[in-house]
This record gives structure tokens, sequence and C-alpha cells, in this order.
């Protein structure tokens, strides 16, 4: 991932020194099962973690200049640990591995990690959504449909449903953190032909991972879960980004990004306060959309396996975990410092000339006794004419003989309206966070 665009958590994470660090935690607990079990000696296994070397900067070097000749990463890898331990002690490194042992099983502890982070980030966008929904409960303002007027609603109600699927997100990521919390140390084509299932229970237990029955790899279905769930994270906080884009146009106005002193829209107008952020998070979430297909993609490998899987895999698990935690924090920043204007939203709601209430009058006359469609045409007729003329819309009722203006002011009762939304609210009060 571009700095831009990355963040120490996940940097931590994925970085290459992290990376060599869990393959060499990973051989040495398998070394460590193989003791347990009088296959490797003690002294040699306890050889081996005293002098394992420490996965810096230039070990990663050296594994990469040693690749160069082996054009093997994990070979290269084990060349180096062992040069590092010495031998007799060193040749019982990778005794009974596969090379997608030792990278599935930390490929998978990283995930775990990466997706603990995920969790802790919604939980925090959560926590926030929910604080504005309730802040704003009452504050009204219209319901658009088709970006045309509708109903009122308020924003309160609004944000309550971007907080009830952003829970909804949370359960999706914890479920593929809980399918990707996997290992594997069986070997080649996964029969444990040449290691015991107890050294694979063994370092399953050191690294609170669960062991799968596998080929040579992980079922890959498990990573595009885990895709998924980045990209459903993804795809809620573009939604909610594109609604705060409309509500910022300038027609409109009814929310505002926080603007910082010395901070400028554009480089030509400074009049410009641009919905930088939104627009931000919904151009990244097409890139975690275009991962999910790739990671799809990788879920269909060649007999026991290919590597056609592990260059995607470099890209796009670092890119969607480092992209989808980067959405989340920003767009909670973004909504810690939303600007609200409950004026505007009242001057939009009333700006449509009482059309709002179309509905409450068509019911009101149906329950007077007009029919559903002799009602819509009478409430229509009067409706295009507000609009046309721009005239009020309850005005021009009152002056048609078709309507019993004794209905009018209840049809025409914001609260009428808006009294049910407790349920919305009710949903909301239950979420855990």
């Amino acid at each position: 991932m571009i700095p831009r665009y990355s963040t120490p958590e996940m940097d931590a994470v994925w970085s290459d020194p992290a990376r060599f660090g869990r393959w060499l935690e990973v051989e040495l607990l398998a070394t460590e099962g193989h003791a347990a079990l009088g296959v490797v000696p003690e002294a040699d296994a306890a050889v081996c973690r005293d002098l394992a070397p420490d996965t810096d900067e230039a070990f990663v070097l050296q594994v990469l200049e040693r690749e160069a000749i082996t054009d093997h990463d994990v070979a290269a890898f084990v060349d180096v640990v062992q040069a590092a331990i010495g031998a007799p002690a060193s040749s019982w490194i990778h005794y009974g591995l596969t090379s997608s042992d030792v990278v599935d099983t930390s490929l998978c502890w990283a995930m775990r990690d990466a997706a603990d982070l995920l969790i802790e980030a919604a939980n925090e966008l959560l926590q926030t959504l929910v604080e504005i929904a309730r802040d704003h409960r009452d504050t009204v303002m219209i319901g658009r449909t088709h970006g045309v007027h509708a109903e009122p609603t308020t924003f309160g109600a609004k944000v309550a449903l971007w907080a009830l699927q952003v829970d909804r997100d949370r359960v999706r990521l914890q479920a593929a953190r809980d399918n990707i919390a996997v290992m594997k140390l069986s070997g080649a084509v996964g029969t444990y032909s040449n290691i015991p299932p107890a050294v694979e229970s063994f370092v399953a237990d050191a690294l609170g991972l669960a062991p799968v029955a596998a080929t040579q790899v992980v079922a890959r279905d498990r990573h595009a879960e885990f895709l998924y769930a980045c990209a459903s994270i993804g795809a809620t906080c573009e939604l909610v980004a594109v609604e705060l884009r409309h509500l910022q146009r300038t027609e409109v106005r009814e929310v505002q990004e926080g603007f910082k002193p010395g901070q400028k829209g554009s480089s030509a107008m400074p009049h410009k306060r641009n919905p930088i952020s939104a627009e931000t998070i919904s151009g990244l979430a097409r890139v975690l959309r275009s991962n999910l297909l790739a990671g799809l993609q990788d879920v269909a490998l060649w007999h026991e396996r290919d590597i056609s899987h592990s260059s995607v895999e470099r890209i796009i698990l670092p890119d969607s975990s480092q992209l989808a935690y980067y959405m989340m924090r920003r767009l909670r920043k973004l909504l810690a410092n939303l600007v609200i204007m409950p004026d505007r939203m009242q001057a939009n709601l009333d700006a449509s000339f009482g059309l709002v209430f179309s509905q409450p009058v068509l019911l009101a006359l149906v329950q007077g006794g007009e029919t559903r469609d002799d009602a819509y045409r009478i409430v229509q007729r009067n409706a295009m004419r507000a609009w046309d003329e721009g005239i009020d819309f309850r005005e021009l009722l009152e002056s048609d003989s078709a309507v019993d203006n004794s209905v009018l002011d209840e049809a025409f009762d914001l609260g009428r309206s808006l009294r049910n939304l407790h349920h919305v609210f009710d949903q909301l009060d239950a979420i855990t966070i």
C-alpha cells in the first residue's frame, strides 16, 4: 500500500520484518513440537530458539539477496535462518515442512491480527454513529427518493440506519476473523506424511489458531470471505460518504465536512470547501471491490495447489486490510468533525410547498370515502400545480371542492409523519458496543 493510505497499526501487521518474524516463529515452534515427540533433540531445539536471528530490516535484505539466487522466498529464508543458527542444530529447521505450511499458517495469523484491528475500528466508527444518531434523533429533514423530496424524516434516523449497517459489518468481520484464524502443518499434499499431526496441534495451541484439513494450502474461500468483509465495510463507508457528498452540495447544504484553519479547498477558487474525505472514501471503495473479485478468482487452484493465488494475495490481502482500516478511521474523523445544519434542513423541507404531506392527504381522502384512484388524482393535480406555479400545496387543497378541509390538520401534522421512528431507535438501542 502506498504510504498515503497506510497506517502504522496495519503496517506493523504486514511489514516484511513482521512477515518473516511470523515465519520464523512457525519454524521454531515446529522444531519444538518435534522435540516434544522426541524426534528432535531438545538441546538442538533450544539452540534454534536461542540463536534465531532478529527479523529486522538487515535480515530482510539478507533474505532478498539469497532469493536472487534461489528464486524461492521460503528456501532463501530457511537458508538465512540456518546460517544464523549454525549446524548441527539448524538442520532441524523446516524439518518435515513444505513452504505452504509456513506461509499459509503465518498468513492466516496475520489476517487474524488484521481482522482484530478492523473490528476495533468498526466498534469506534459505530460508537460515533450511535452518538450522532441519538443527538439528532429529532433533527427534522426531508427524506429523498430518486433525489426528489419524498416525506419528512430526521437526520438521526438516517444516521441510525448507517449504524445498524456498520453493526452488520461487524458481524461479517467477526465471522471472517473466526474462519481465517486457522493453520495447517500437514505437508506437501496435506496427508501428514512427513510431519505428525501432534506437531501441528502443538503449533496451533501456541499461536491460538485452529488446525484444519487442507491440501498443500488452506482453502481460499476463507481468504475470499475476509476480502468480502473488507469490501462490505468499504461499501458501507461509501454509502455514508455518497450521502454526505450529496448533502454538502451548494443547493442542499445540510451538512458540511469540517474545515480546519489553514486548509485550502481549491488551488484556484478561494471560496471552495469540498467534501474531500467523502470523495476519497468513495474512490477507495472501488479498489476494495476489485480486490474481492481477485480473491474469489483465487479459490480455484490446480489439484492440491499451484501458485497463481500467491502473487495476487501479496497485494490484495495487505492492501484490503489497510484500505478498510484507513476508510473506517477517516470516516470516523469526518463524522466527528461534521458540521450539521438543522436550519438548512428545515428550509429545504419547507421548499417544496408542503408537498411532502401528499401521502397523508391521499390516505385521508380514502378514509373519507374516495376510491384510491380518485383520491390520487385529486391530490396529484393540486401537487402538480403547486410545483409548476410555486403555490402552497395546502392552500390549493383548501380551495378544491373535492377535498374535505377538516382532514388537513392531521394530514399536515409533522408529528404524525415521525410518530413511529422510535422503532428505528429501538433497534439502535439494542446494539452492543
